[in-house]
Formats: C-alpha cells, sequence, structure tokens
C-alpha cells in the first residue's frame, strides 16, 4: 500500500485487528522512507446497490454520505463515535441484508429515522427535520408529540 504522505509503495503493518464485527480488518501502517504512520481499512467488497431516490433517478449507495447525514444529526450530543458508527454499520447491514438490486431512498430513511430514535432523541429530530423537510415550529412539535407516542407504547 502506498503512504498517504509520500506516496511510497514500501509501508510495514505494525498491528491488524478486525472491526465492524469482522466485517473489515484495521491495520496501522508506517512508511519505511518517511515514517509517517496512517491506518488503513480491507473491506469485502459489496455489489452495487443503486439508490431510488424520491426524484426517480439513481445513485450508487454511499456509505459515506449515509454517515455523514448521522454525524450531522449527532453533532454536539453526548455520544461515542463507536456508537455512531455501530448505527451505520447497522443500517449498511440492514439494506444489503435485503438482497436488493435496488432500494428506495425512503427506506434508508425509515431506517435511519429508527435508528436514530433508539440512540439519541435529539439526533432523531434533527434528522428528521431534513429527512421531512420540516417549515415550521408545528412540524417540529408534531415530530416531537410522535416520537413521545412511540415511546410510551414501547415502554
Amino acid at each position: 500500500m502506498k503512504c498517504s504522505q509520500c506516496g511510497l509503495p514500501d509501508t510495514r503493518v505494525l498491528e491488524s485487528r478486525e472491526v465492524d464485527d469482522g466485517r473489515a480488518i484495521r491495520r496501522r501502517r508506517e512508511c519505511a522512507s518517511c515514517g509517517t504512520r496512517f491506518t488503513s481499512y480491507e473491506r469485502v467488497e459489496r455489489p452495487r446497490l443503486l439508490v431510488i431516490k424520491k426524484t426517480g433517478e439513481r445513485e450508487l449507495f454511499d456509505r459515506e454520505k449515509l454517515a455523514r447525514g448521522i454525524y450531522r444529526a449527532c453533532e454536539k450530543r453526548p455520544l461515542e463515535a463507536a456508537r455512531i458508527e455501530d448505527v451505520v454499520n447497522q443500517i449498511e447491514r440492514e439494506i444489503f441484508g435485503r438482497g436488493e438490486a435496488e432500494i428506495p431512498s425512503e427506506v434508508i430513511g425509515l431506517l435511519t429515522m429508527q435508528a436514530l430514535s433508539d440512540l439519541d432523541e435529539v439526533a432523531y429530530v434533527r434528522f428528521a427535520s431534513v429527512y421531512r423537510s420540516f417549515t415550521s415550529a408545528e412540524s417540529f412539535r408534531r415530530e416531537v408529540a410522535q416520537l413521545k407516542r412511540t415511546q410510551s407504547r414501547d415502554s
């Protein structure tokens, strides 16, 4: 693997460990030339999955796009990055576990909202406000009321 700093291919692995429930390998590397240390990940390549957007357009599923949306919703919340990564991994497993070549964006949005409602109420409402395009304070109130009803039913 090429060094992330100088680009030379002479790197050695210092440490390897399984991550993401054994679905990936994290490798800590060091460049023999410049001494830079960096981390690489090795994952099984998944089949291509197309997301069908509300407009009918199709785009490749992008795990990083999903993660960015979830991290943005969780910004400044007292949540460990590992818990947030677990949510991203859970959603990704569920999406690919369906075995379909295409999935509507609405399904991804609903899976994300469900996972965030279990993780953190504020993150859930933040995500829902963007996902459902809230245009007023009343929209927020209705969503919070729905969240409370769901939580009281689950308790």
